[in-house]
């Protein structure tokens, strides 16, 4: 199958993106390799993304897009009900790099395929070059057979969420961004939202961000359901992520979304994990030009990162009795979804991102299925 770049756009057409809490067709990832991110052994990261597959496998289909190099070690890592496709990439992110899929009334699913820069190109970018990332969401479509939109758009998707009505959350910090989109105004931004996605209105987050995505709003909030935002919550008073963490909830109790709804507000607690270990920083293997991970670095619990699948919760774990605090706070906001924690996620975040970061949902069609 191949995709059919288009020149209309997705509203246009009849498109809207739907939120993640919608029925989905399948999940993409991709396998991680990267030495500069993964470790020079990969080997026990990649054993958490083949236990996130294969959770997820559990309540959809799951596609793992695989560099040549690495096909060996996917195939004996993953489940047969795994479907592993062959795909050059510079790294693992696919919530990032992956397309944002839209759908019709009709069954039909597209997808937006957005400029990708490396989280901000040759002057704050996380490495170079990042050509085989900017190719992956085009794949991907071609692989569902799905109308492509290109859009010259710098946007990750761990940047944005939906709520399937109108309503989509970001922050300035990174769509505003002098290294994503110097030329373009707030109003140019949210007309590209409002013509692709079919938003009709962008809550903005003002935050401080320092993390290397400059503030991706999936560490910070997801939806529920329509009307209902969970979100990352911090319990020690005076801390930096306190701070973040009641600015946002402050932000989002005192706007509306698209239908003129007060947000309900779910709280669901960060991880106090400890500080990068000194081996931890060892085993990744440093480059010049990419981001460097030190010995005392923060490291992000963020249960918030889940992946909402057809019938499941899946969310990461680290090992401590927080898990435990996440897991029923999950089960409550989620009553008929079946709560999956996956063990040994501190390998993940210590890299910059958790479950949401590494899965990309491909929402439900009458056509188009993987």
């Amino acid at each position: 199958m191949n995709s059919i770049q288009v020149a209309s756009k997705p509203r246009d057409d009849g498109f809207r993106m739907p939120g993640e809490f919608e029925p989905h067709d399948g999940c993409w990832m991709i396998f991680p390799e990267r030495p500069d991110t993964w470790g020079i052994d990969p080997r026990p990261a990649q054993r958490v993304f083949a236990d996130v597959a294969t959770a997820i496998a559990r309540f959809e289909p799951v596609t793992l897009c695989v560099s040549p190099r690495a096909l060996k070690p996917a195939r004996s890592m993953l489940p047969d009900d795994v479907r592993i496709v062959e795909m050059e990439n510079n790294d693992a992110w696919m919530r990032d790099c992956g397309p944002s899929f839209v759908i019709d009334d009709r069954g039909g699913v597209a997808g937006v395929d957005w400029e990708f820069n490396a989280w901000g190109g040759l002057e704050e970018g996380l490495y170079h070059p990042w050509d085989d990332d900017d190719r992956v969401a085009g794949q991907v479509l071609d692989l569902v057979g799905a109308r492509r939109y290109k859009t010259a758009l710098v946007n990750e998707g761990g940047a944005i969420h939906v709520d399937g009505e109108g309503t989509l959350i970001t922050t300035r910090s990174v769509l505003l961004n002098p290294t994503r989109n110097p030329d373009l105004s707030q109003a140019d931004v949210e007309r590209v939202f409002h013509e692709y996605l079919g938003i009709d209105k962008t809550i903005w987050l003002d935050i401080e961000a320092e993390d290397e995505t400059d503030g991706h709003v999936d560490g910070l909030c997801a939806y529920v359901n329509p009307g209902t935002v969970m979100i990352a919550w911090h319990n020690i008073p005076n801390s930096a992520e306190f701070a973040t963490c009641q600015s946002v909830y402050d932000q989002l109790t005192t706007t509306t979304d698209a239908r003129g709804r007060q947000l309900e507000i779910i709280k669901l607690p960060l991880a106090d994990l400890p500080p990068l270990k000194a081996a931890e920083a060892r085993e990744i293997a440093p480059q010049d030009g990419t981001y460097p991970r030190r010995a005392g670095d923060y490291v992000w619990g963020g249960y918030i990162n889940f992946y909402i699948a057809n019938g499941g919760i899946v969310f990461p774990c680290f090992d401590i009795p927080q898990d435990d605090e996440a897991r029923q706070i999950l089960r409550q906001a989620f009553p008929d979804r079946e709560v999956v924690g996956v063990p040994g996620c501190r390998t993940i975040s210590i890299r910059g991102g958790i479950i949401h970061c590494i899965t990309q949902q491909q929402p439900a069609g009458r056509k188009n299925r993987i």
